[in-house]
Order: structure tokens, then sequence, then C-alpha cells
């Protein structure tokens, strides 16, 4: 294998800006990478390769310049990096996973694309996700699973398990993805990669395809703390293009991931995440992190979120509520796939059934019933509105907690990957996945996940929660847990991945 692929993000913006290696070897690397294991792990829908090289190409020009065009590169200019396929893009399809979308093309960029574009970092292309982000395995795309790189046989997590995949299996650097109630940072726990939900609002949703709006973030994917902050600080900051976009400054992310530790802070052991219900390797691995932390001089403080045990219920009444309403755009009508009744008055009515019906997987039908139904004349206090209410009980007690302590601490997922069909036939059971994760999209509270060691050989994903606005927090502890447990066990727990195609 190429050695330019095992490095960081920010230790290949080191050799860049050293000139040792060029952004045209960097992508062409990785591309060949992807060529060269793709095929197992499905992870990328597209593949960017013209563009990208081109990209890199400007960046190489840039800098063997010098003077102020080589001044101005950014400092990840160079990097590559993948992009879900939830999140708009100029010259690369958009398909969201669905049938509905296939070949479509996007006439504008999202505004994170925009930021990516403006720090010249090449894009390699498009990532496979859960339809339209609906499911906890990626097994519910319409192009096909993506599998673990740590076990072909096992789930990369979802929707975004296609960021996660290619970030675990070096065929990129960093990635994008989005997170509605776990899908950054359960695919990270389940494939040993770092995965950040910001705080909702630091990074703007413009150009991501909704699914619930009052959810919905986007954010970073990488192998470490640190090249997730400096990609935080590459997307993040204000959008008067969106309406939700918060006015805060981004702060200062890999400063608190390069200075990381948690001597004096005080970390919330959230009571309701942990115990019954989670695998015992995962509570295992767990237990030992906290360990970790206390001995770093961290004070660990139990803490109750009575109210996080109906976050899951009053979740999967509003994520759907919203889904079915964002989703009555696609209707084969105005753009997308078209299909045409094959017997009958050819009316819109019965056009958007038909193309409906075999633009959209069972997964996506499942959701839009439900929300469809919970808002429905007579059942829209008693179904949408009382989650709302848990909602804000969940809100209250995020505030409490925070009230006593700087983070909180779980594990990121109650259990490792599961193999691939084993609980497509259970959707309540593939929606416990999303357990430990779900409150902080409720809340609007920003989480990072962080690898935290094997069980029974399939990583172990630990979490951090923090108060919205205080990303920073996160990138302090998220980073001193990392090397806590990287000097444990001698290196990233990356290194410890088996074989693929030949090659680690």
């Amino acid at each position: 294998m190429n050695e330019l692929i095992r490095h960081s993000a920010a230790e290949l913006a080191g050799l860049l800006a050293a000139r040792e290696v060029s952004a045209v070897e960097v992508t062409q690397a990785h591309l060949d990478r992807i060529a060269e294991i793709d095929g197992e792990i499905n992870a990328f829908l597209h593949v960017n390769t013209e563009e990208a090289l081109a990209v890199a190409a400007e960046v190489d020009t840039a800098r063997a310049g010098g003077g102020v065009e080589a001044e101005a590169l950014h400092a990840l200019a160079g990097v590559p990096i993948a992009i879900k396929d939830l999140i708009v893009t100029i010259g690369q399809p958009t398909t969201a996973g669905s049938k509905i979308l296939q070949g479509w093309m996007s006439p504008y960029d999202a505004t994170v694309i925009r930021k990516i574009r403006a720090a010249k970092m090449p894009m390699l292309g498009k990532t496979n996700l859960d339809e339209f982000a609906m499911g906890s395995s990626t097994e519910h795309s319409a192009y096909g699973p993506t599998r673990n790189p740590w076990d072909l046989d096992r789930i990369p997590g979802g929707s975004g398990g296609g960021s996660a995949a290619a970030v675990s299996a070096y065929e990129a650097p960093l990635a994008l993805g989005t997170d509605t109630g776990g899908s950054i940072r359960q695919p990270a726990a389940v494939t040993g990669s770092v995965g950040v939900k910001p705080t909702y609002g630091g990074v703007s949703r413009y150009g991501a395809i909704a699914m619930a709006s009052s959810l919905d973030q986007i954010g970073p994917v990488s192998r470490t703390v640190l090249d997730s902050a400096l990609l935080h600080e590459v997307i993040g900051g204000h959008d008067p293009a969106d309406s939700t976009s918060l006015p805060d400054p981004v702060g200062a992310l890999a400063e608190a991931a390069r200075n990381g530790n948690v001597a004096g802070m005080r970390i919330g052991v959230v009571r309701e995440l942990q115990g019954e219900g989670y695998d015992a390797g995962v509570q295992q691995r767990f237990d030992e992190s906290l360990e970790l932390l206390r001995g770093a001089g961290a004070e660990l403080v139990e803490v109750s979120c009575a109210n996080f045990k109906y976050a899951l219920g009053a979740y999967y009444l509003i994520m759907p509520s919203e889904a079915s309403s964002n989703l009555a755009r696609f209707d084969g009508v105005r753009y997308g796939l078209r299909v045409l009744p094959e017997d009958g008055p050819l009316t819109i009515e019965r056009v958007m059934g038909a193309s409906r019906a075999a633009g959209f997987g069972d997964e996506v039908k499942r959701r839009i019933i439900l929300g469809t139904y919970a808002l429905s004349a007579g059942y829209y206090d008693a179904y949408y509105g009382s989650a709302q209410k848990v909602r804000t009980l969940v809100q209250r007690d995020f505030d409490a907690a925070f009230a006593q302590v700087d983070v909180l601490v779980s594990p990121t997922a109650p259990t490792t990957a599961f193999r691939l069909g084993e609980k497509l036939d259970d959707p309540l059971a593939m929606y416990l996945n999303d357990v430990a994760t779900i409150p902080a999209n409720l809340a609007g509270v920003p989480g990072i996940s962080v690898p935290g060691g094997l069980a029974d050989g399939l990583p172990v994903g630990i979490q951090f929660l923090a108060p919205a606005r205080e990303d920073v927090r996160l990138y302090r502890a998220g980073a001193a847990l990392e090397k806590l447990l990287e000097e444990k066990w001698g290196g990233p727990l990356l290194a410890q991945a088996p074989v693929l195609g030949g090659v680690k």
C-alpha cells in the first residue's frame, strides 16, 4: 500500500506545505486505493477522478510559484476529501442513495462544498448511504450495502456508512457526513474512526438534502480528533443562506485538539446510557476509558438524565413527521425519476404515485407512512405534539446535567457492528442502535465519537457531548482520551485492522 494514504490529514498538510510530496501524488494514491479495494467495500457511489486531479494540480502549481498565491493556500489545500452523497455538488451526481434521484446533477453547490472548493481540497467522490439517510446500517441504499472494513460481512453503521468506511479503509483521509440521529457518530464507532456532530446551526445545512430539518447536521469524519477539528474549521461558520445558521465564530477547535487534556475537567457519566442493553464488551471498553480519564485528572460525576429513555420514541415520531414533509418534493414531475402508470388515465396524481412507488425503497416508504399518520388530523397532538414535549424534557435534562459538569460521556452505540441482513426484518431492533446518539440531536448539542478499543475484534466508540456552542470542549476531551488510549495500545486503533485487497 502506498504509505501516503496512511498519513493523517494534518500530516499530509505538513508534507504538502513542505513540498515533500505533491497534491497530485497524494490524490492519485487515494484514487488508486479506491480502485484497488472499493469493489469489496462499496463506499463510493461516484469517483471524481478528473476533477480531483485537476484541483490537486492547481495546488501544486500555486505552491511551485511561491509568493502571494502560495501563501494564500489553505492549510488543507491538496488534502483529499470524500463527500456523503446527500450533499449537493456541481459536476457530480447527487442521488441520496435513492433510485428516485439516480443520475441527478445539482445546479448548485452546498455551502460546505463551496468552502471545500475555496480551500482547494480535491473531492474524491460521493459516498454511499442509507436512502435519504434513513437507516443505521447503510443497507437501505438503492445501490447496494457498504461493508465494514473490519469485517466485510458486517455493517459499517448508518446512514453515513460510506464516509466512515472510506476513511477507515484508507480510501480518504477526510469525509463529510450528516448526522440526524447519530449518522456520523454511530458509523465512526463501528469502523474505528472519529465522527463529529457539531452544534446545530454551527455548520450550514444549505445544500444538504433534508430528511428532518430540525435534526440534520453536517459534520466531519476522520481518523484523528485533530483532523476532524481542522475540517470543522473549514466548513463551520455563519451562512446567511441557512436560516438556522448560528452567528457564532467557529472557535479554536484545532488548538483544543492539539492541547487536549482533561485535568480538572468535570465529566458526567450518564446513568441511562450504559448498563442494560449494552454489550458486555462495549461496557468493558467504556469502563476502561473512564479509568484512564480519571487517572489523567478528570473528575467523574454520575449524572441522571431520566428523560433520555423516552428520546428514542420521540425521535421516531419527530423525524418521520419532518421527513414525510421534506420528501413530498420528490414527485416525478419536476425532476428525478418519472414513471408513467401502466394503464388508466395519465394524471399528475397517478404519475406521482407510480414514480414514488418505483423510486422509494421500503424504509423510506415506512417512515413516510409513519410521519404522515403522526401529522394527520386528530393525531397531531397525540403523537407529534407529545414527542415535541418530550424533546423539551430531554433539553432540560441536558441543561441540568451541564450545570454540574463540563461534558458528558457514554458509549457511542450499545453494540459493535452487526452482520449484514441481521436486523433488516426487525426495524425496531435496528432503531435501537441510535439510543445513545439521538438525545444530542433532539437538543441540538454537539457530540464526538472516538475509537475506544475492540470488543470481540470489532471497534467500540466512546462519545462525548458538550453544551450547545461549546464544540471546543469536545475536541479537548476527545483528543485527551485519544492520546491516552493510543499510548495504551502503542498506536492508533486502525493499525489493528485486518488486511484488505492483500494489504492493510
